[in-house]
């Protein structure tokens, strides 16, 4: 009976061995999320049955060496794996809809999204995630009740005085144990045993034992603080890690946005090359009929033939400069470099009219005002001035405070180190330990058939006391002082931190500035390009000017849209940058972002 106990307990498949620890790492980390962020958040790691990798794949019929490049779940059975037995169903679907004619097309969020399923970065996060939450599980166990069952079975056979004699035994033990959060340990086991001959007299007999034991520290080593301490900072390191997960999302999500914006930037750059290489083939078609008509030298028209040459070489490597960041961009997707992936346009339209309303300046007079008056320039405003723009730094750094979880962590690590002072200040104390002891019960013997009796009146009891007194604790000495000077260190770690966050929130302020600065000097830039190449133009059809004025103002041109199109990226990204370093660019784990409103939490104004 005993024997059939133990085994219905204690045999389970690999399959419910798994699906038990997912169970208890999602308990475990979806209470540690919602006490960190306010939300659950369940991590999936399991690859789901279509990924778009495998879909672009096989749908549009890329090279394939290997059934791992499709998946995990396309891996072969053989000796060594089996996939049905040992991976869970997975009816999820992580692709997306191809076009007509098989080509993704998509947009700044669905590539933030797609890298969230297939970045093999972002997963190696989520599986480092999920492992701490099993190691939290682990230290719980050391407080629970934990059961052990063992069955033994023997046959010996030997020969004494000209006879064999054969014996059997079989022994049946289960016991319980449990250390509580004070240092107390109690374990207990019940033990029953058979012992016969099987020649002779084929006689047997049964045992059966209990003990019990408890063992109670009273000095050195008791206490909730102490020995409770490894499951404590484990639970804490798990905060650290959901705390740091999130701020990696925020990361991970405006590293995406920036490496899709700057594709977009090489694919509009490309457009740029195109146009300026069918303006300089209509600036040099028109200079061959006007050196036909002897209105042009030769020379002129040479320079512009050679400007068309330079034109095509840079419109031809605009081409493959896009190609090669789009590929390294769907390595960033985790995607295939062959897969057929096009950008959606309409995200630098859309985030060119939004630039455009704080930006964009109207081309007017030029105001040349008194040639000998004294220059008075304006310098731009300082983060430290005292105005509106040192409210709003200061806001900005409040806020970053407030909301960034990694950086609270650098306050909590000080209460780790100050725990660990006061743990090392009880392992100078004297060890005192009290103990106790019950058995009861009697073995079964091989050749007699008298059982063993079980009668609590005869049990044995015992008890110890120990005590182990601070004569010798060289090693304790030093790792206490050891825990001060981490003490320490934990303070000046904290004060790097917050200087740390201080600067990298002015930092991202001033470049914001900056750069919203650059994209009014550009808009300006383009607009006068423009106008040049116009004006050029006609007075070169006029004759009143040479073929190099009119290359000059179209190079210029070219020049201006390149740097217009940077600015409005650079803009876009320091945007999402500051939303980050403050902590309030919200980010799920599959990838969905939410922009706070900025000017609403007062941190919008001058820059």
């Amino acid at each position: 009976m005993v024997a059939a106990v133990a085994v219905a307990g204690g045999c389970r498949s690999a399959g419910d061995w798994r699906d038990v620890a997912d169970e208890k790492a999602a308990r475990v980390l979806g209470a540690v999320q919602r006490d960190v962020t306010g939300r659950e958040e369940p991590v999936q790691i399991e690859t789901p049955a279509q990924t778009l990798r495998r879909r672009l794949l096989l749908d549009q019929g890329l090279t394939v060496f290997n059934e791992a490049s499709l998946g995990i779940r396309d891996l072969s059975t053989n000796a060594y794996w089996n996939g049905a037995e040992r991976l869970q169903a997975s009816d999820r679907d992580d692709s997306l809809p191809l076009g007509t004619n098989r080509v993704l097309t998509i947009g700044l969020k669905d590539a933030v999204q797609i890298a969230a399923r297939g970045s093999r970065d972002y997963q190696g996060r989520k599986e480092s995630l999920f492992t701490a939450a099993l190691g939290l599980d682990l230290e719980n166990q050391k407080f629970r009740t934990t059961f052990t069952g063992m069955m033994n079975a023997s046959v010996d056979s030997s020969e004494s005085e000209g006879e064999r004699e054969t014996r059997y035994g079989e022994a049946n033990k289960v016991g319980a144990s449990r250390t509580f959060a004070d240092g107390t340990q109690l374990s207990s086991a019940i033990a029953v045993d058979l012992a016969g001959m099987l020649s002779g007299e084929k006689t047997s007999s049964w045992g059966l034992l209990a003990d019990a034991s408890i063992s109670i520290p009273l000095m050195r080593g008791s206490g909730r603080l102490v020995n409770m301490e490894s499951l404590t900072q484990a639970q804490r390191n798990l905060v650290y890690t959901v705390r740091e997960f999130e701020q990696y999302k925020r990361e991970f999500m405006v590293g995406i946005a920036s490496a899709y914006l700057n594709v977009l930037l090489t694919k509009r750059m490309l457009v740029n090359e195109e146009e300026n290489y069918k303006r300089v083939i209509i600036s040099t078609r028109r200079s061959r009929r006007m050196a036909d008509a002897n209105r042009m030298s030769p020379s002129d028209f040479d320079q512009s033939r050679q400007s068309e040459l330079s034109a095509r070489n840079s419109w031809i490597s605009a081409f493959e400069s896009y190609d090669a960041s789009l590929e390294a961009f769907k390595g960033q997707l985790g995607l295939p470099p062959d897969a057929k992936i096009d950008l959606a346009d309409q995200d630098l339209e859309e985030l060119q009219a939004y630039v455009e309303k704080f930006a964009k300046t109207e081309l007017g007079e030029y105001d040349a005002g008194e040639a000998a008056a004294p220059l008075a320039l304006e310098r731009p405003k300082s983060v430290d001035e005292a105005g509106a723009l040192k409210d709003q730094v200061d806001r900005a750094i409040a806020l970053a405070v407030e909301n960034r979880l990694d950086f609270r962590s650098n306050i909590d690590r000080i209460e780790d180190a100050q725990r660990q002072v006061l743990i090392a200040e009880d392992a100078l104390r004297a060890e005192v330990t009290l103990g106790g002891r019950a058995s009861a019960g009697e073995g079964a013997k091989a050749g007699s058939d008298d059982n063993g009796e079980f009668n609590l009146g005869e049990a044995v009891f015992g008890s110890t006391l120990s005590i182990d007194l601070p004569f010798e604790r060289t090693a304790e000495r030093n790792a206490y002082r050891g825990s001060l000077i981490q003490l320490e260190g934990a303070v000046r770690a904290y004060q790097a931190a917050e200087d740390a966050l201080k600067e990298s929130v002015r930092a991202a302020i001033r470049s914001l500035r900056e750069t919203r600065e650059q994209l009014k000097i550009q808009y300006l830039a383009v607009s006068l390009a423009e106008r040049r190449v116009r004006n050029n133009d006609l007075l070169l059809q006029a004759g009143r000017a040479e073929m190099r004025d009119v290359l000059e103002a179209q190079a210029a041109l070219l020049s201006a849209q390149n740097a217009l199109f940077s600015a409005i990226r650079s803009y876009r990204v320091k945007e999402l940058e500051l939303q980050k370093e403050l902590g309030l660019l919200e980010v799920t784990i599959d990838g969905v972002w939410r922009e706070p409103d900025m000017r609403a939490l007062g941190v919008w104004g001058e820059f």
